[in-house]
């Protein structure tokens, strides 16, 4: 099991910035669809549905992987982060104002919004591989989950450049000569599968075993999934670009998500020493969301596909780990400032379980709702979904805010 260097940490609030402002995202996007009505989920164009889309992509995922990777990254892989906390503070600003104009914008504030929003947006991802990439290339040992990361990280720059690409031609300033259908296709596919699920896939062959003592995937198996999505995915996107073709590029997002969801359920099956029950609970049901959304995709049903794969599936292993990190990160910081000898609260304390379920619950009834919303469309269904999600991150919120009011609580105890 990886061992965690927690000397080479950075100061806790560098990450916990990033992952306390998930759950303001997660409610906008709810609350986008509250108020669109049942017209939002009966296309993948429709204004609200785009903009939630982003919502979750950048608001929600976006920062729980800067946070979660500016963590683990120095801890678990050995790798030094550039730019120190100036760096971190402009990431935050810059990730989180790009991803406001880009969702205003999608909503229809104003066309004069996508060029700023394409530029701020891209000056993020550049800027986080620039803070991550040398480090990256320059450690040693952890190889395949430095390449893992590694390709991630270039799918995130591709997948935001596409993005920018198609921000400007939406606003009326370039014309590019490939069809907008087709492009979209190629950023969402980049976005979340090269980006998304390649750096969750990554750093599950670490966390699985440590936190929910999950067999350990064997080495072949990620760099075989690793190596044909690398291959398999550019091909795809030339294919969709050039050809309008989009069978290779459904085929190639069908394949990749089974095998990464049959991939979690069988080394949970094989658990030499199961535990962290609602965290392994999170897993399964993303796992078993993402197999719904690939025959979806399969069938032909794009909006199902991707609310299932976007709105259920990622969120389940998204908010699992993240409840995890804040825990830990609350723990880390009470380790810093506390005097040698004084016993500290286990980090089961500062994140009871009783709390993960409450969270899970609430994310159940979301992930329910949401698929039913696209089904059987109607104005009442689909509120009662958009608020099914508003209050589901306003729960995590509060869960996770109660790390560090526990915490300044510990510390009062202690200074008195």
């Amino acid at each position: 099991m990886t061992r965690l260097a927690l000397d080479a940490a950075p100061a806790v609030d560098l990450p916990r910035r990033f992952l306390l402002t998930t759950p303001a995202w997660g409610m906008l996007a709810g609350a986008l669809l509250m108020a669109a009505g049942p017209a939002v989920v009966t296309t993948r164009w429709h204004p609200a549905l785009l903009a939630a889309t982003h919502a979750f992509t950048l608001g929600v995922f976006g920062n729980l992987l800067c946070g979660s990777l500016l963590q683990f990254l120095p801890a678990a892989a050995g790798v030094r982060v550039l730019g120190g906390r100036h760096a971190a503070r402009w990431l935050h600003v810059l990730l989180n104002a790009g991803a406001l104009l880009l969702v205003a914008a999608l909503h229809g504030a104003s066309n004069a919004l996508f060029a700023p929003a394409s530029i701020v947006l891209l000056g993020a991802f550049v800027l986080f591989a620039a803070m991550a990439a040398p480090g990256l290339f320059a450690a040693r040992g952890q190889r395949l989950l430095r390449n893992g990361l590694g390709l991630a990280l270039v799918a995130a720059t591709a997948a935001a450049t596409l993005g920018a690409g198609l921000a400007l031609v939406l606003a009326g300033h370039v014309v590019l000569p490939w069809p907008l259908p087709a492009m979209a296709d190629v950023h969402a596919s980049t976005g979340v599968l090269g980006w998304l699920l390649l750096s969750i896939a990554a750093v599950g062959r670490v966390v699985m075993p440590m936190f929910q003592g999950a067999a350990v995937l064997p080495a072949r198996a990620l760099a075989m999934w690793l190596g044909g999505i690398a291959i398999a995915l550019p091909l795809a996107a030339a294919a969709r670009m050039t050809r309008a073709d989009d069978a290779p590029l459904r085929l190639v997002l069908v394949v990749a998500a089974i095998a990464f969801a049959f991939g979690v359920l069988s080394l949970q099956v094989a658990s030499p020493h199961a535990r962290n029950a609602p965290l392994r609970a999170g897993w399964r049901a993303g796992a078993i969301a993402l197999v719904v959304a690939a025959v979806a995709l399969a069938a032909g049903e794009g909006v199902l596909a991707g609310v299932l794969a976007i709105a259920v599936a990622l969120p389940f292993f998204a908010v699992g780990m993240q409840l995890e990190i804040v825990a830990f990160l609350g723990w880390l910081d009470l380790h810093r400032r506390c005097a040698r000898g004084i016993r500290l609260p286990p980090v089961q304390r500062l994140m009871p379980p009783a709390d993960k379920w409450r969270v899970f619950a609430t994310f159940i009834v979301a992930a329910t709702l949401l698929p039913a919303a696209v089904c059987w469309p109607s104005p009442h269904l689909v509120c009662v979904a958009g608020f099914a999600v508003v209050v589901a991150h306003a729960l995590l919120g509060w869960t996770l805010w109660q790390v560090r009011r526990r915490g300044t609580r510990f510390l009062a105890g202690v200074d008195a």
